[in-house]
């Protein structure tokens, strides 16, 4: 988790000017506040109907939105601290970015998740029912939590029996290697990435061209859902830099060593802020059952305005 780093002075390099801190502070700001707002509102439209309570899609969704409207706060949160208080008390800053890393790692395992849901939806339809039920969706995402804790929570143990206790009581510039700054941490973070990387991917392209060939050959409801997986894939895309991170910011300092605050303001937008907006766009807008009553809240609410 690197997104409060756009502002920091790295090998010398200045920081930002006050105009272009203050047009990436509004930038991050208003992109986020936009993309929670359109989510507060797929939330609303989920909790007020039963039909979403019974359908393993629709909750694993309105779990990714959740998720990501936490991400998107907190990163956005640290984002503006790292151009206005600057440093934090690190136990303050460690609860932050726990959070922030349990949130963007639960992402692309969601998403995996979804597709295996949608792969089974399409290609063993008859079984569907068996195999989706609410009761194991609702123990898969106690299983995404499960995982996310268990790649992260290691650093902060590590970092406990390693840091004097007046470590904690410093103040760092909030990033994941200042309040963890072990090197074995860095060395267990490639290998789970790189673990992760591979069985996520794995499943993608599993399920993804399964459901590719079915959408081909079968229904018109399976080659509908061509252009939903083709959204999924480049989402996931997106959110799966999270893995690979370290190695493309260090690509990103090679190439641009004059504009390395500008390229990691870059990336967080990409990385960060825009998969979260495409979420609305496939089961908000894309999604005839749920854009059947996303358009009644909001009539409702242009009623009442």
């Amino acid at each position: 988790m690197n997104v409060s780093s756009a502002n920091v002075t790295v090998s010398g390099r200045e920081a930002d000017s006050f105009s272009k801190a203050l047009t990436k502070n509004v930038i991050v700001v208003v992109l986020g506040i936009s993309i929670n707002y359109i989510n507060a509102g797929l939330i609303h439209t989920f909790r007020k109907h039963q039909i979403f309570y019974t359908n393993p899609r629709y909750i694993l969704f309105i779990h990714l939105v959740v998720n990501d409207m936490t991400q998107v706060m907190l990163t956005i949160i640290l984002f503006v601290i790292s151009y206005t208080i600057y440093k934090l008390n690190v136990s303050i800053c460690c609860i932050f970015i726990l959070l922030a890393l349990f949130t963007t790692e639960n992402t692309p395992l969601n998403l995996a998740c979804m597709a295996v849901e949608c792969y089974i939806a399409i290609c063993v339809p008859l079984r569907h029912m068996q195999i989706c039920t609410v009761k194991r969706t609702l123990m898969l995402i106690g299983l995404i939590w499960t995982t996310s804790m268990l790649s992260v929570l290691p650093d902060l143990f590590i970092t406990l029996a390693t840091e004097p206790l007046d470590f904690f009581h410093s103040r760092v510039f909030c990033l994941r290697q200042t309040v963890f700054p072990n090197p074995l941490i860095i060395k267990k973070r490639d290998l789970t990435y790189t673990v992760f990387l591979v069985i996520v991917w794995l499943v993608i392209f599993y399920t993804y061209f399964r459901i590719l060939f079915t959408a081909k050959t079968a229904s018109k409801d399976a080659k509908k859902a061509r252009n939903t997986i083709l959204l999924h894939g480049f989402q996931l895309l997106l959110c799966m830099a999270t893995y690979v991170a370290p190695q493309l910011l260090r690509v990103v300092q090679q190439w641009f060593p004059k504009n390395y605050t500008d390229s990691r303001f870059a990336y967080y937008i990409i990385v960060q802020i825009l998969p979260r907006s495409i979420s609305p766009i496939i089961y908000g807008v894309r999604d005839n059952t749920f854009r059947k009553y996303l358009k009644r809240y909001l009539l409702c609410k242009v009623r009442i305005s």
